[in-house]
């Protein structure tokens, strides 16, 4: 059949169509005429052109320039049938090994003229063996994005069932169940709370029918009579079927460089450019005008920032976009809702601390101008001395965050962070058996040690230098072959974490040396804001800092692991989610941990100070407490994460890809009427953002939950602002996930994986991080010391003179004093600085007092009671709030009663279960597995089947 040169401005016609698909599509039976319906739906990509089958999954590839009056399709079938010839002669030409056939460049002594016909004869060949395995195929090379052609993929009713079987895929069965509830009274509470709370629920359908469930089996083909497959169309959901097309996709050898070693998947040929993407189907539009659909639905009740206030249909976004991410966002909305309490408490904290700001004693003797104590200069030569009055705004602010509701409050979110993980594992039983996947252990046991691409083709290389007479024997990397990539990642990780220590640094050398340079000016007004300046410019350059150096570890991270060659895709998974957090980690907190905990105690004393490079002094805190400087450099980090990176990123950098996406494919060349025209589906979802994997979604949060639960001693509000920002996350992921993202291909999972385990690391690393906040960085330990010991009235009055150390100004060090003596018109004599030394007349000057040991005695053993007494009740929240609910162990126990039952009566042959259509197909399929026991049954993608069983 002659065709016409393809045209890339042109809208494919109605012969074009039929002659991609008699030519490319794998049919049995007669056609049909279509439907207006169907016409409407094959023409708005969803199914293949005879409007029955569905498209399951999409393939793109770039088409080739057509040259000489020969088309691109014309050269893929030379480039066929060299395939099939090649494929009738490759054993007889191959001998011994003494002639290696390169299958990129065809058969034995013959060559292609260009990369491009290499990449399109494994096109061919991957084709021909996904045809081999039942998939049906249909191409369209004339779609309205140019030089790309697409390759529509059609999972028929067999294969379905022979891969569902053999992923042990749990099915419903026609058994129908109510979910009960364990006693009378629980369930006329469950029915009042459902009640109450039914504006705050979604509008689907899973909530209407939440006590209903259908008991579920692992789907065999043998079994068949078990399941309602009075709906074959839609038994198989549109998740399920692209995930079952993904893994014969993943699964599909097709030969690499080396004639003898295959390669394995569509991973290999994306990453050599055979394939240009991979990606299933969205179910539709999401405009009003659009058809119903499940995405349409999501959009309506979940990616809209009107329902923010609403409940997340955990069970849709399963149903759509599978386990994995729906196990995400599960996690994310309790988090979110745990962190209501949280806020709370941590909002009365703060009130707290507002109502009690005026009858704080030590700020009030800070902030009394009687008082007269004259501090030390903050720095030498530039600055002079200065009234300990002129911190009254900072000390009063600093008992914002400093007062003794933040000690109940650090014990509060300890165990809110063991409320939290148990109550997730609760939750996360009960999804495990609302999603059936109570017994996913064994299935998942059994595909770990499939191997990645990377590493099959690492093994190959290895094979091949190894012995290249005998490719064929493929061995494994051990650990001398994972030396090198081990030693990099090592040395890298170290390296990382060095620059970041090092631009820690250089922020240090920043504020001393702006703290300095601030100080001699002429403006009264710079030198009296010279400490707000200085940390609010410091802290907004640790974030931006941050900010780009967190995607420079990513991709650090990424680069690491894949040198180091992980076998499996949970491995490499594991691996790289651990390496991330730990460059991240250090990333964001190391300015917020040297505030905290180097800050002012590295300093020296008057006289004697400590230098950097012999010019820089170390900096100290302007009051005597860096908790204020904490607070600030922690609410500037984490408020800019959320805003800028959290949200602002992820709304914008989506939206510059698909632009760019966009503009690349020479859109932009369209005539104005053909740009009117409406993409197919498979076009419009080609414009849209890969999925990229939810590592950056869980990472944020956990970085947050860092925020939320390392310093919260220091910074009550956090909890506040990590519930405000994930009200909006929430939409804000929905959002992109339904609009902005090429559908992910579902995958199983019965759990969030490791991220649970760096959780609970982060939550015990909470605990000692709070304990030393409380005791080194805030004043709780000095001024408990204070009262009890030394109070000569059991009350906090003269605590700041006893924190406040003597030092005689004729002790400076030549060079280093003051050049204005005199800032208050008389000879300053002696200054005060924050310490505990003795005064300069005593027997042992400046040497550190016996009440500086008390308070360090009494600070180590805060640390150590509070960190054991948090832990241990820990662990009886842990121990007293079992990790499966009652009510699910106890539905767990019935399901498995019910199954036997319903084996039982198979086995008896008096299955009687009512079915909503007509029994007659189940009981002929039932006849026929009796009759076909002891048989060998045919192929599912055999050839010779009747049409019936073939096809929808």
């Amino acid at each position: 059949m002659a065709e016409e040169p393809n045209s890339e401005l042109q809208q494919p016609s109605a012969s074009g169509y039929r002659q991609h698909f008699l030519r490319d599509v794998i049919f049995h039976g007669k056609f049909r005429a279509l439907s207006s319906e169907e016409s409407t739906s094959c023409h708005h990509g969803l199914f293949f052109l005879d409007g029955q089958r569905r498209v399951d999954y999409i393939l793109t590839y770039p088409l080739r320039k057509s040259g000489g009056g020969r088309s691109s399709r014309q050269s893929d079938q030379s480039l066929t049938e060299n395939l099939s010839s090649c494929n009738l002669s490759h054993s007889k030409q191959f001998k011994g090994g003494s002639t290696v056939a390169d299958v990129e460049m065809g058969c034995l002594g013959e060559t292609f003229n260009s990369h491009e016909d290499q990449k399109t004869f494994r096109r061919e060949e991957f084709e021909k063996h996904l045809k081999d395995m039942g998939l049906e195929l249909e191409k369209d090379e004339e779609a309205m994005i140019p030089g790309l052609g697409f390759v529509m993929i059609h999972a028929p009713w067999n294969v379905l069932c022979r891969e569902a079987e053999l992923m042990k895929l749990k099915m419903p069965t026609k058994k129908v169940y109510e979910v009960k509830e364990s006693s009378s009274m629980m369930k006329k509470i469950s029915s009042l709370v459902n009640k109450v709370l039914e504006p705050l629920h979604p509008n689907v359908e899973e909530h209407h029918f939440k006590n209903i469930k259908h008991l579920s089996h692992s789907f065999s083909r043998e079994k068949q009579h078990l399941f309602d497959l009075s709906d074959k169309d839609n038994f198989f959901d549109s998740k399920t079927r692209s995930c079952i097309v993904f893994e014969i996709l993943k699964r599909t050898k097709c030969k690499a460089k080396y004639s003898m070693v295959n390669s394995v998947g569509i991973t290999s040929l994306l990453g050599s450019g055979v394939y240009t993407a991979a990606y299933p189907l969205h179910d539709g539009a999401i405009e009003e005008s659009a058809e119903p659909n499940d995405r349409k639905l999501l959009y309506e009740e979940w990616a809209n920032y009107s329902v923010f206030f609403k409940y997340q249909p955990i069970g849709l976004v399963r149903k759509y976009f599978g386990e994995k991410i729906g196990l995400y966002f599960a996690w994310l909305g309790l988090y979110t809702q745990m962190l209501i309490p949280a806020s709370l408490v941590g909002v009365i904290v703060f009130l707290y601390g507002c109502a009690t700001v005026d009858d704080n004693i030590p700020s009030m003797e800070i902030c009394d101008p009687k008082n007269n104590i004259t501090m030390c200069p903050l720095c030498d030569r530039v600055c002079s001395y200065w009234k300990l009055s002129t911190a009254c705004g900072t000390a009063r602010a600093s008992h914002l965050f400093d007062n003794p509701a933040t000690v109940f409050f650090s014990i509060f979110m300890a165990l809110w962070a063991a409320m939290f993980m148990e109550h997730w594992k609760r939750r996360q039983m009960r999804l495990n058996y609302e999603w059936d996947l109570t017994g996913f252990e064994d299935e998942e046991e059994a595909l770990k040690d499939h191997p990645r691409a990377e590493y099959e083709f690492r093994v190959m290389q290895k094979s091949l230098k190894k012995d290249k007479k005998s490719p064929l024997k493929m061995e494994k990397l051990t650990c001398s072959d994972r030396l090198p990539a081990y030693m990099t990642n090592i040395v890298m990780m170290l390296l990382m974490i060095g620059v970041t220590f090092a631009i820690v640094f250089g922020v240090i050398l920043y504020r001393i040396s702006t703290k300095a340079a601030l100080y001699m000016s002429s403006s009264p007004t710079t030198r009296s804001h010279v400490q707000l300046t200085v940390k609010t410019t410091a802290a907004i350059i640790n974030l931006v800092v941050i900010l780009i150096l967190d995607e420079v570890y990513g991709a650090v991270a990424r680069w690491l692991t894949v040198l180091e060659a992980p076998k499996t895709e949970k491995n490499f998974e594991e691996r790289l989610i651990f390496k991330t957090f730990i460059l991240k980690f250090f990333n964001a907190f190391s300015p917020i941990i040297y505030i905290a905990f180097f800050r002012g105690r590295l300093v020296g004393r008057p006289g004697r100070y400590l230098y950097v490079f012999e010019s820089y002094r170390m900096e100290e805190c302007s009051d005597g407490s860096c908790l204020m400087e904490l607070c600030i450099q922690l609410s500037i980090t984490m408020l800019g994460k959320q805003l800028i990176q959290n949200n602002l990123f992820e709304i914008g950098i989506p939206k510059l890809k698909k632009l760019i996406r966009y503009i690349r494919s020479e859109q932009g060349a369209f005539q104005e009427e053909e740009r009117q025209k409406k993409l197919r589906r498979y076009e419009t979802d080609h414009f849209l953002e890969p999925f990229g994997g939810l590592t950056p979604e869980y990472m944020e949060m956990i970085i947050q939950f860092g925020f939320v639960t390392l310093f919260v001693a220091s910074f009550p509000l956090a909890p506040l602002f990590a519930l405000l920002n994930n009200i909006i996350e929430i939409r804000l992921d929905a959002k992109k996930f339904v609009t902005e993202l090429r559908r992910p291909v579902a995958a199983r999972a019965k759990d969030i994986g490791i991220w649970y385990d760096i959780l609970r690391g982060v939550a015990k690393v909470a605990v000692i991080i709070n304990a030393f906040v409380i005791s080194f960085t805030s004043d709780f330990i000095p001024r408990m010391v204070y009262l009890y010991m030394y109070s000569p009235d059991g009350s906090l009055h003269g605590f700041v003179n006893h924190t406040l150390s003597y030092f005689n100004v004729s002790h400076f060090e030549h060079g280093k004093e003051t050049m204005d003596p005199m800032p208050y018109g008389y000879a300053v004599e002696v200054c005060r600085y924050k310490d505990y030394r003795e005064p300069p007349w005593s027997p042992t000057p400046y040497e550190i007092s016996k009440e500086f040991w008390a308070v360090l005695a009494v600070r180590l053993a805060f640390v150590i009671v509070f960190q054991n007494v948090v832990m241990l009740m820990n662990d009886i929240v842990d121990w007293l709030i079992p990790d499966i609910p009652k009510d699910i162990s106890q539905q767990i126990h019935n399901e498995k009663i019910l199954l036997v039952e319903l084996f039982m009566k198979q086995e008896q042959g008096m299955i009687n279960i009512p079915e909503r259509g007509t029994s007659s197909s189940i009981k002929e399929t039932h006849r026929r597995s009796h009759n076909n026991n002891n048989s060998t049954p045919t192929p599912p993608f055999s050839k010779e089947q009747p049409n019936g069983t073939n096809n929808f």
